[in-house]
C-alpha cells in the first residue's frame, strides 16, 4: 500500500503590539486586575461605536509587507456570529470577504536528521492576513461549578496570519512559527510570547494516499507553545493513520493537545458546519489605505497609512540579519540561526567581538558551548547572564595574548557565573593561573624541582 501523505495548514493569531486596543481606547495590559481595563464599547453597551486604532493598521501592513503579501488598498470588517459568554456583543469584528493582505510567502529553515550542519530551506504560502478583535476570557471555577468572565482582553487587537497547507510535519510547522514570530518581533508588530497568549496556533491536520483528494482534516486548537505545536501534529498525523488503516473514520472535528498526556482529545465536532452568519460590519467603513502614488496632496497625513512610507522603514528581516552574520564574521551558517534564535544573543557575540582581539570564528565557540549551555542549564536569559559581553571579552583577550592556558580560561569564566563582581584579571592573580612568559624563571623553577628530586632524576637517568 502507498504510504501516507500528511497535509498542515495552520491559522495563527498574533496580539498586536499596542497600547490600545482595536476599537476602544481601553489600554493592553497582560495580567492585570481581571476587568480593570474595560471600556464601554468592550462590553458591548447599546449605542457604543468602534474607532479604528490606527497602530494596530499599520502594524498589520507592515507584517504583510514582511510577508512578501499584497496589500489591498481597500478591506473590509466583517461581524462573525457566535454566542459565549466572553464575547458580550454576540459577533466578533474581523476581516472575511476583503482581508487587509493577501498572497504572501514565508521562508523557513529545519534541519535534517536533527543535524545543525544540514540545513534545508521550505516555504509556506500565506493565504492572508486579517485584522480582527480577540474575545475576552472565561475562567471556569470547578469547585463553586460556576463560570467567571474577564474581559480585559475583549477587544484586543489581532492579526489571523492563514497559512496555506502546504507542511508535512510537526518539525515544518514549528520550524514556519518560529520563523514568523522572530520576524514579528523585529518588526515590534508583535511581542508574540506565546506563553503570554500573545501568539496562538491552529494546527489543521489531514492525511491521504498519494495521487488522491485530501483527506477529512482536524483542527487543534489553540496550542501555545512552538514545542507542543510539533508534538500535536505529530501526534494528530499517527493517531489519523492508525484510525484509517485498522478501517474507522476520521472525523471533521475541533481537538486540543493535552501536553500533560502528550495526545490530542477531542473538544467538539464539527458536524453540520457552524453558520457564523458573517455578515458587512455596518459601523466601520471600508479601510482605505494609501501609497506614495495614490495620496491626495491636501491630505493629513496624520489621518491616513501610507503603505510605501511603511515599506521604506522596515528593519532587516531574520534572514537578512543571518546572511549578513556569516558574511561578516566568517560563522557556520547553522551558528547565525542559533545567535537569533535566543533573544539579545546576536547583540551580545557583536559585542564581544568589538572588544577583543581573538577572531569572530573562535569567540563563536565561547558563546554557543560556553555561554549559552551555562544559561540554559539555568534557565536564563542572555539579558539575565551574569557574565557580561564586557567581562567575557576581557577573559578572551586574555586567552588571546597567550596570558592564560584554555583551561584556565574555563576556571576564570566558572568563577565569573557565580556574579560576584570580580573580573577576570582579578581571578586570574587571586587563583594564580597566569602562564609564564619568563625563561629565565622558568628555568628557576625546573632547576629547583631536580635539586629537590635528585634520587628521582639519579634513577631517570640510569633508567
Amino acid at each position: 500500500l502507498a504510504p501516507w501523505v500528511p497535509v498542515v495548514g495552520l491559522e495563527i493569531h498574533a496580539q498586536i503590539s499596542s497600547n490600545s486596543k482595536l476599537f476602544s481606547g481601553s489600554q493592553v495590559q497582560f495580567a492585570a486586575p481581571p476587568n480593570s481595563l474595560v471600556s464601554f464599547f468592550d462590553a458591548s453597551l447599546p449605542g457604543t461605536l468602534p474607532v479604528l486604532n490606527r497602530r494596530c493598521v499599520e502594524a498589520a501592513v507592515m507584517t504583510g509587507l514582511a510577508l512578501n503579501c499584497s496589500i489591498n488598498k481597500k478591506s473590509l470588517f466583517d461581524r462573525k456570529h457566535y454566542f459565549y459568554a466572553d464575547l458580550p456583543a454576540g459577533y466578533q469584528i474581523t476581516q472575511q470577504r476583503v482581508p487587509i493582505a493577501v498572497n504572501g510567502s514565508l521562508s523557513y529553515s529545519l534541519c535534517i536528521d536533527n543535524k545543525m550542519s544540514q540545513m534545508v530551506t521550505k516555504t509556506v504560502r500565506i493565504k492572508q492576513i486579517q485584522l480582527e478583535q480577540d474575545s475576552g476570557k472565561s475562567l471556569h471555577d470547578d469547585t463553586r461549578s460556576q463560570t467567571l468572565v474577564d474581559l480585559n482582553r475583549a477587544g484586543v487587537g489581532l492579526m489571523e496570519v492563514v497559512m496555506e497547507p502546504d507542511m508535512c510535519c510537526g518539525e515544518e510547522a514549528a520550524a514556519a512559527v518560529r520563523e514568523l514570530q522572530l520576524i514579528l518581533q523585529t518588526l515590534g508588530s508583535s511581542q508574540a510570547v506565546m506563553a503570554e497568549g500573545q501568539l496562538r496556533v491552529d494546527a489543521n491536520v489531514s492525511v491521504h494516499h498519494p495521487g488522491e483528494p485530501y483527506g477529512v482534516r482536524t483542527e487543534v486548537k489553540n496550542i501555545n507553545s512552538i514545542r507542543f505545536l510539533a508534538k500535536a501534529v505529530d501526534y494528530e498525523i499517527q493517531r489519523q493513520i492508525e484510525e484509517l488503516e485498522s478501517g474507522g473514520t476520521i472525523l471533521n472535528e475541533t481537538r486540543a493537545f493535552d501536553s500533560k498526556l502528550g495526545c490530542t482529545v477531542p473538544m467538539r465536532d464539527k458536524e453540520g458546519k457552524q453558520d457564523y452568519r458573517f455578515m458587512p460590519e455596518p459601523n466601520l467603513p471600508p479601510l482605505i489605505l494609501y501609497d506614495a502614488k495614490s495620496l491626495p496632496a491636501n491630505m493629513n497625513h496624520q489621518q491616513v497609512v501610507n503603505i510605501d512610507w511603511i515599506h521604506e522603514r522596515l528593519p532587516d528581516l531574520p534572514s537578512v540579519k543571518r546572511a549578513k552574520l556569516v558574511e561578516q564574521y566568517g560563522i557556520l551558517p547553522e551558528h547565525s540561526f542559533t545567535l537569533l534564535n535566543e533573544d539579545g544573543l546576536a547583540e551580545f557575540f557583536e559585542n564581544v567581538v568589538k572588544q577583543t582581539q581573538m577572531k569572530p570564528k573562535k569567540v563563536i565557540g565561547w558563546i554557543l558551548k560556553d555561554l549559552l549551555s551555562y544559561l540554559k542549564q539555568r534557565s536564563l536569559t542572555v539579558k539575565e547572564s551574569p557574565v557580561s559581553s564586557l567581562l567575557l571579552a576581557d577573559l578572551l583577550n586574555l586567552l588571546e595574548k597567550k596570558e592564560i592556558s584554555s583551561t584556565a580560561a574555563k576556571q576564570v569564566l566558572a568563577e565569573l557565573w557565580k556574579g560576584e563582581g570580580k573580573t577576570p584579571l582579578g581571578i586570574v592573580k587571586e587563583k594564580k593561573l597566569e602562564l609564564m612568559q619568563d625563561q629565565k624563571e622558568l628555568e628557576e623553577i625546573c632547576q629547583a624541582v631536580i635539586d629537590s628530586q635528585e634520587n628521582e632524576v639519579i634513577m631517570m637517568v640510569l633508567g
